[in-house]
């Protein structure tokens, strides 16, 4: 199961802003660790959209619960799961 996980920012984008530092850096250890393909801010900078690998949802809650966004109660997250029954060659 693939996960979209659309975040909304909870507080104003300046304080969001002070803990982006280690929410990035979270980011790189997911996508270093595979567990994450894609991840950016929305073009309304309400939030982010990040896009799991196949994972199962118990792993990407417990993924979800580390992110210094959510520790820092910043942004909410909605996580979206789907089968990705056709994809691009080599995903």
């Amino acid at each position: 199961m693939f996960h979209v996980l659309n975040l909304t920012y909870t507080q104003p984008i300046e304080i969001v802003d002070k803990v982006r530092p280690a929410h990035i850096e979270w980011i790189e250890q997911q996508i270093a660790a595979g567990r994450m393909l894609l991840a950016g801010r929305k073009e309304s900078a309400t939030g982010g959209v990040l896009i799991t690998t196949d994972l199962p949802t118990e792993e990407v809650d417990a993924m979800v619960a580390t992110d210094p966004y959510r520790l820092a109660d910043v942004a909410e997250y909605e996580r979206i799961g789907f089968a990705a029954n056709l994809r691009a060659p080599g995903l």
